[in-house]
């Protein structure tokens, strides 16, 4: 294999507070059963690329633990998914930036001796067939590719917004922009970056020796590398929007879970008749960890006087969970997760080990691992109650961190 790949699954998440209390942003679950590093990882796996480095640093212990148990490869086929923890290797100091963290990293470039590096963030939903990128890379010939989705102008200023030619090649580029510049041909769109690069090995070894004693980098892609070398060097952007999927009907859904509010709208659209984001395509599986629990189980039928009926719909219930007389809607359920009689779940995602007790009511809410929530408690009822006791967002999702004691 030419392409050695590497995740950054170092991120604080700050934004997902308080989800990333205790663990990084790529460990936070997602889809009840996955963890948002899974995604990336299978990507990887699908396109036949088994050469992965994963790059942590931020509160790393569930997200080690994580890939460990559920990515183990053989090794003696030359196949791995190692997990290389920030270890200072150049200096007093943990990762500066996305690039600095590459170059803290380039001993494990140069023991592979590649052709080609695959740069990829850890902490995005998505599906890609990555080889459709690379090869786009072989093609034209330059040192780096970019890849990037059109986004709309009015969302452009969360990214770095791309410029091209009629070859699509770079020919500007501007991180996080006020003003952001147009797609051409096509108004209201902007081209985004999605953070994902394909580097020839030897360019970008040599880009980041240099970059490394620079004092005026901040050492990131986005804001130092790019926009130093687009100028001088061929750079090529990959359209996402044109990459397909085996027996996937849409393609270039891409999903930055960064907020609270976009990864509750996220986990809501896989709950969907027809999802964005498909979980059940068999040609594209999704692996994560085997958490070998019984299948999920449903009791009471609400025969004879008994008002108790164990139902749920358009709900995604993952093993191990049982729904006892219980009505869950339009909710993500993770795996073992017990909700007792008469009780509610509606528009919310429960992470493992919920117990919701028998009459509480819960309603766009967030409940993270080994809540438990008591008999005839509601959540998503009353904002002002809830803020006293929980983190609401603005939209009004009430989310409780891990470790929270309901009294």
């Amino acid at each position: 294999m030419r392409t050695l790949v590497m995740i950054m699954a170092g991120g604080q998440g700050s934004r997902l507070q308080p989800l990333t209390k205790e663990r990084a942003k790529p460990a936070v679950y997602f889809a009840g059963k996955y963890r948002i590093i899974d995604f990336v990882l299978n990507n990887f796996v699908n396109s036949g690329f088994y050469k992965i480095k994963v790059l942590t640093q931020f509160k790393s212990d569930s997200l080690i633990r994580h890939i460990s148990t559920a990515w183990s490869f053989n090794r003696a086929l030359g196949h791995f998914v190692d997990i290389v923890p920030a270890q200072m290797r150049t200096g007093e100091n943990w990762y500066r930036g996305t690039a600095d963290a590459i170059y803290q990293n380039l001993n494990l470039v140069k023991e592979e001796r590649c052709e080609y590096l695959a740069v990829f963030g850890g902490d995005h939903i998505y599906k890609m067939e990555v080889n459709q990128l690379v090869k786009f890379h072989e093609r034209k010939g330059g040192v780096a590719t970019v890849a990037a989705i059109p986004v709309p102008v009015e969302e452009a200023r969360e990214f770095g917004i791309i410029e091209v030619d009629d070859n699509w090649k770079m020919v500007g580029f501007e991180e996080k922009p006020r003003v952001p510049k147009e797609i051409p041909g096509r108004p209201g769109w902007c081209l985004a970056s999605m953070g994902n690069y394909v580097w020839n090995s030897n360019f970008l070894i040599e880009t980041l020796e240099s970059d490394a004693i620079d004092n005026e980098s901040s050492h990131d892609f986005g804001k130092d590398i790019l926009p130093a070398l687009f100028q001088d060097y061929p750079i090529y952007v990959y359209d996402f929007s044109r990459n397909h999927v085996p027996d996937e009907t849409t393609s270039g859904f891409w999903k930055d879970v960064g907020t609270l509010d976009a990864y509750f709208e996220a986990n809501m659209d896989v709950c969907a008749i027809a999802p964005e984001f498909n979980l059940y395509n068999l040609s594209w599986p999704l692996r994560t960890y085997n958490w070998n629990l019984p299948p999920a189980k449903f009791a009471f039928a609400g025969e004879g006087g008994d008002t108790r009926r164990g139902q749920a719909v358009d709900s995604i219930i993952c093993e191990g969970s049982i729904i006892s007389g219980a009505t869950v809607r339009s909710s993500v359920i993770s795996p073992n997760v017990f909700v007792h009689s008469w009780a509610e779940v509606n528009e919310s995602i429960l992470f493992p080990d919920v117990v919701v007790g028998r009459h509480a009511k819960i309603r766009r809410a967030i409940l993270d691992k080994g809540i438990r929530i008591p008999e005839g408690f509601r959540i998503g009822f009353d904002p002002e109650e809830d803020r006293k006791r929980f983190y609401v967002t603005e939209s009004g999702i009430v989310v409780i961190p891990k470790g929270t004691v309901i009294q």
